[in-house]
């Protein structure tokens, strides 16, 4: 093994190994600029690599963050506040209600804004809930466990809703509309057993009844604040989700938000890039909400995780210096003659690769990777294609195994950690360890079924 193989392996594991201790509490972004730095130096990634990786990266990250600063928005008008009273009431004192209807907030929150941005939503709107019901702590973890592994699978079924699918859909020749026709049904099987999956394994957890704040009337009272808008907050003045309600603002902001998601699709086919509506959105937000409620953007400045955009484009600097020493040949070589042979082989052989390295080294490089080796295999479009669709089911579904298995994971930990709520790496892998592995297969024999038999 060569001298710079050598460094660049050592790179690696000492940077997996910070982020996995996280010495000091530092932050995940920490060691990886700290390896990209080094091996930018070094010279292990050449400059003309850097610039592939900005050109490769910066429109799905643009789409990604200008979802950030529309959820932003959204929690400055009280769309937080009022989905979690709504969720409180509409649970009628059940908490296996609760659990479901979370689910399914969390699913449409993705689909609406992407992985990221709905972790940043639905997390807040999730633990609000449980203040209002008075929750013990054991009893909130069902929830937002939950919430956060069904908002982070629910990226599968369209491209547009995570930054690993984005960055990698042109590669490979696909669009946002033929991506779903072959992904959505499939990567659908897999999140409903995810759902089905812990709501077995957290069965002896979730309170059946938690109904004595009906029993008091809450409901009716905090139905009645909300329509006031003078609800006050369980967790305090500065908790996210304080601001009082406009409903004229809030349903124009609404409307923005769907119209911006629609455009998406419905731009694909004269190929306009996702960043140019998700742009017009967020700017649209920022200026209705100025004009209505003379807010500037310092919120936004603040409370956006800038340190995630810097978190993964090391991550990428650090997976092309494993490529540049071989590492996508290393996989070419072993496994491109097998995947070649049959696309059920390409499928599994993809998908759990993908899995493999996305919880070693987060879904972000670990799909640029595999989408690498995919092209450099010689396989045939169909082939190529369901390959990298199970690419996209081992970074979205099979990387939710250990908690830097994706950005969204790193959002949730720290939107927790902001409301002083604890959640260690234990407590998180025994569940996903529980869920995840059955549900990753069931995605991938589903991909291979639904291509072969229906769409091809």
């Amino acid at each position: 093994m060569s001298v710079p193989a050598v460094i660049m392996i050592s790179i690696f594991v000492v940077t997996v190994l910070c982020i996995l201790w996280r010495p000091f509490g530092i932050n995940e972004s920490i060691p990886t600029t700290i390896a990209a730095g080094t091996i930018l130096l070094m010279g292990l990634v050449p400059l003309a690599d850097v610039f592939t990786i900005f050109e490769t990266v910066t429109g799905a990250s643009i789409t990604i963050l200008s979802t950030i600063v529309m959820s932003i928005v959204l929690e400055s008008v009280g769309f937080f506040r009022w989905a979690a009273i709504n969720l409180a009431i509409k649970s009628k004192g059940s908490g296996i209600l609760l659990f479901w209807y979370i689910n399914l907030l969390c699913f449409l929150m993705t689909l609406f804004f992407n992985n990221d941005g709905s972790i940043l939503i639905t997390t807040p709107i999730i633990i609000q809930t449980l203040s209002f019901l008075r929750l013990k702590p054991h009893q909130q973890i069902p929830f937002l466990i939950s919430g956060a592994l069904v908002a982070t699978a629910a990226s599968a079924p369209i491209g547009v809703s995570n930054l690993a699918n984005l960055i990698a859909l042109k590669i490979v020749g696909l669009d946002l509309n033929a991506y779903a026709s072959m992904m959505f049904v499939p990567s659908m099987a897999g999140i409903v057993c995810i759902a089905a999956g812990l709501f077995l394994y957290f069965r002896k957890d979730i309170p059946a009844d938690f109904g004595n704040i009906l029993e008091r009337g809450d409901a009716k009272s905090l139905a009645f604040q909300m329509s006031t808008k003078r609800m006050p907050h369980p967790l305090g003045t500065k908790a996210m989700g304080q601001a009082a309600i406009d409903w004229k603002m809030f349903r124009l902001c609404i409307g923005v938000v769907v119209l911006t998601r629609i455009s998406f699709f419905a731009l694909a086919p004269f190929g306009i890039s996702t960043e140019w509506p998700a742009v017009i959105g967020a700017v649209l937000l920022i200026v209705i909400r100025w004009h209505q409620k003379k807010i500037g953007p310092m919120d936004i400045l603040k409370k956006s995780p800038w340190h995630i955009l810097l978190f993964a484009f090391s991550m990428y600097v650090i997976i092309f210096g494993l490529h540049n020493i071989g590492m996508t040949s290393v996989i070419v070589n072993t496994l491109g003659d097998t995947a070649a042979q049959d696309p059920l082989y390409a499928i599994f052989i993809m998908g759990l690769l993908l899995t493999i390295l996305s919880n070693i080294c987060n879904n972000l490089p670990s799909v640029m990777i595999g989408t690498i080796s995919i092209k450099e295999m010689g396989l045939g479009l169909q082939t190529m294609q369901v390959a990298y669709l199970a690419n996209v089911i081992g970074a979205d579904i099979g990387s939710l195994i250990l908690p830097m298995g994706t950005l969204a994971s790193l959002l949730w930990l720290h939107t927790l950690r902001q409301y002083k709520i604890p959640m260690n790496w234990g407590k998180y892998l025994r569940v996903t360890l529980s869920v995840i592995p059955v549900s990753l297969i069931l995605s991938l024999q589903m991909l291979y079924l639904w291509t072969k038999y229906v769409v091809f």
